[in-house]
């Protein structure tokens, strides 16, 4: 066998051991970045790759042979089966721990074509699970790193299977390996690339793309969805708080600085046992408009304190966070999405009912109140009857009613009391997201009597509880506030770590009033890298509107786009030359008139312009040729320049004559090959007078050569008029 073909093939397996080990290494990178792996699972196989890799780096290979690693499978379905009903209780964590279980056991027990191809296979399904656990833009480069190493595990592998088949062959006419493998390259890379342009321009040109929930029934729950719903513990929103992941980004029109501090208000919860804040509103189903959008505001709005103010029109882009509200600002007016069953509460909720259409992109108007403190307090200071469910309380510590006369003991009306309520708490408390590791069996107590800090949720708790107390309708909403202004993009990322809870107070002739009785936190002084977050943000951004919410509407929108810059540009092109063309006509017509009338001055004109370029051209050639001529005439200005003129023109001469020096010649070489004596003779006389000048410079000698040139020509002549002679003759 060829050596040269042995060598060759250890060195195509090495390198497609090394693409395959790089393939799972990205795929399993790929289902690390979302986030959804536990700890355990990422320390077993980060070792596990670690092994595999220091393997490839010393090549010292183990194997497992194939009887344990069918052992080992029987043995972890079984172990499948406790993670399923006992351990994660998850169909997507059970079937992800399954696969990386496969991964890390072929890995050390790759013998046949068939384990490499199941190899790759379970490394692309990470890479599926991956894009199921999170829509990040991490996941693009990602998903990029493993495309690219995939083509290049799949072009070895061609290269592997070609090597071995030539290996394998016994015909010795069979062509070489190199060349075999050259025909399988060409093909497989164009059709590769071709599979991929192909594929690609048919998922974003034409193949319909809707928002739909596939596999997302299998997705892990997410804090803000379960943060958000109509059974709220005290402390949940806490624990939303310490997160910085990006809950959805809010473009308001009009707004290119950052100029808004809004409340973007969730769900209203009335009840209250103590410990966990619920509502109980029935929900009613919203009929679209004709335009498909959702009138949110009452027919009839209470005409008082809170007039309504500036109306906002704004955009969010939701990230999928597993929940079915839509976060507005604080007196909506109108909602338009692809929801096609919104409901809402009596509380001004509302939601999404359509499991078809999970909430992503939305619409709304909103018309932010103008509060009149001055119209508040002339409130009556009873509340209506229909709203004493927002007057009931559980059993509260004595000292907590008593705490709220003594801060309201000096407010004459009930604004003013909540206003005082929320002065009190944002002034004697502190704030801080460090929560205690079991709730307490008083928790309002705890937090206004002992530990003085905590977060939203204990301060809008506290003050709705006092406010009842003092026989003031309130209720406390969950929702964010705020958000990041990202001046790249032109939106507000609001974040998990922005959610928020405040309190509504009911005054009769102004409705619902907000109060935040929380204290404002530090936020940290902004750097380097928080503008790199921002610029990460903006692309993030991108890839969830133009990659993971590419859908129809965006289709028709490129289409239409691409559409008509084509006929823009085509249009505009064919303008262009329609405007050259005329021009073109007109600058020929008066030339044509110009020259018609003078034909003698644009002929002077048209040869003086020819004829200057072409002396400008050869004006060193003329000169040249102008001081040759006058060295000709007087050799006595420069003998040995002179002289090297003269022979250059006998030479010359004599190639006329038939007799041609070539350049490995001496002259007196050239004189000896001439074989007609009297020529000879002439120019061996020219010669030495030549090489006299030339070297010895010799005037006299110079001053020889034309009449020594002259006698060479007359020989010419003199053979030119005898062969003629002789032609007459015959």
């Amino acid at each position: 066998m060829n050596p040269g073909g042995i060598s060759m093939a250890k060195a195509i397996e090495r390198y497609f051991n090394v693409a395959l080990y790089l393939l799972v290494v990205c795929g399993f990178g790929a289902l690390a970045s979302t986030g959804g792996l536990d700890l355990p699972a990422l320390v077993l196989v980060g070792l596990a790759l670690a092994l595999r890799g220091y393997q490839l780096l010393t090549r010292h290979e183990f194997v497992i042979s194939q009887r344990w690693t069918t052992v080992l499978t029987l043995i972890y379905l079984a172990v499948a089966l406790t993670d399923y009903f006992f351990l994660s209780r998850s169909f997507l964590a059970t079937t992800v721990h399954l696969a990386l279980f496969l991964i890390v056991v072929r890995l050390f027990s790759l013998q046949r074509t068939r384990d490499h191809y199941m190899l790759a296979v379970l490394s692309f399904g990470m890479v599926l699970a991956a894009a199921v656990l999170t829509v990040g833009g991490v996941f693009l480069l990602s998903f990029a790193a493993f495309l690219l190493v995939a083509v290049v595990t799949f072009v070895l592998m061609e290269m592997r299977h070609s090597v071995a088949a030539e290996q394998s062959a016994q015909d010795p006419r069979v062509a070489a390996p190199a060349r075999r493998m050259a025909y399988g390259l060409l093909a497989i890379a164009p059709a590769l690339m071709l599979m991929i342009l192909a594929g690609s321009f048919l998922i974003f040109f034409f193949l319909p793309r809707f928002s739909s929930r596939y596999m997302s029934a299998y997705a892990p729950t997410s804090d803000v969805s379960t943060g958000f719903t109509d059974h709220v513990e005290l402390g949940r929103i806490g624990q939303i708080q310490q997160s910085s992941a990006v809950v959805m980004h809010i473009e308001v029109q009009d707004d290119v600085q950052g100029a808004y501090d809004l409340k973007w208000r969730g769900i209203a919860l009335s009840d209250f046992d103590g410990r966990v804040w619920t509502n109980s509103y029935q929900q009613i189903r919203l009929r679209p408009a004709g335009d498909g959008s959702y009138r949110l505001a009452p027919r009839v709005e209470p005409q008082g304190a809170a007039t309504g103010g500036r109306l906002i029109h704004y955009r969010v882009l939701m990230e999928p966070v597993g929940t079915n509200v839509f976060f507005l600002a604080e007196r909506p007016q109108r909602l338009t999405g692809n929801s096609r069953l919104v409901t809402m509460d009596p509380g001004g909720a509302v939601y999404d009912l359509d499991t078809d259409h999970p909430i992503k992109r939305y619409e709304a108007e909103s018309q932010l109140p103008v509060i009149d403190s001055e119209e508040l307090r002339l409130a009556a200071n009873t509340a209506p009857a229909d709203l004493d469910k927002y007057l009931e309380l559980p059993p509260l510590d004595s000292r907590i009613p008593k705490l709220a006369e003594e801060i309201t003991a000096q407010a004459p009306s009930n604004y003013d009391k909540a206003a005082a309520l929320e002065q009190y708490l944002s002034t004697h408390f502190g704030y801080t997201l460090q929560l205690p590791r079991s709730l307490p069996h008083d928790p309002l107590a705890n937090f206004l009597f002992e530990r003085k800090t905590g977060h939203c949720e204990y301060f809008a708790s506290s003050m709705a509880v006092m406010l009842r107390s003092l026989r003031i309708p309130s209720r406390m909403v969950t929702g964010f506030r705020g958000g990041e202004f990202n001046d790249l993009t032109g939106e507000y990322v609001v974040r998990a770590s922005d959610a928020h809870t405040w309190v509504e107070a009911y005054f009769p002739g102004s409705g619902w009033i907000s109060f935040d009785p929380t204290p404002a936190a530090i936020l940290p002084p902004r750097g380097a890298w928080s503008r790199i977050g921002l610029y990460a943000d903006a692309a993030a951004t991108f890839w969830r509107e133009w990659i993971i919410n590419y859908d129809v509407r965006h289709q028709r929108a490129l289409r239409k786009d691409a559409a008509s810059g084509t006929r823009r540009f085509i249009d505009e092109a064919r303008l262009w030359i329609q405007q050259q063309h005329r021009a073109l006509l007109r600058g020929a017509r008066r030339a044509h008139r110009h020259f018609t009338k003078f034909p003698a001055r644009w002929l002077g004109g048209v040869f003086a312009c020819a004829a200057i370029p072409i002396i400008l051209l050869n004006l060193g050639r003329m000169a040249g040729g102008l001081r040759n001529r006058g060295l000709r005439a007087h050799p006595e200005r420069a003998p040995r320049e002179a002289a090297a003129l003269w022979y250059d023109r006998m030479v010359s001469r004599m190639a006329r004559l038939g007799w041609r020096k070539s350049p490995s010649q001496t002259p007196l070489d050239f004189v000896a090959a001439i074989q007609e004596v009297a020529l000879q003779k002439k120019v061996d006389r020219f010669t030495r007078a030549y090489e006299s000048a030339r070297f010895g410079k010799s005037l006299d000698d110079a001053r020889s050569l034309p009449e020594l040139f002259r006698d060479i020509t007359d020989a010419d002549a003199a053979k030119a008029e005898a062969t003629a002679d002789r032609a007459a003759a015959s």
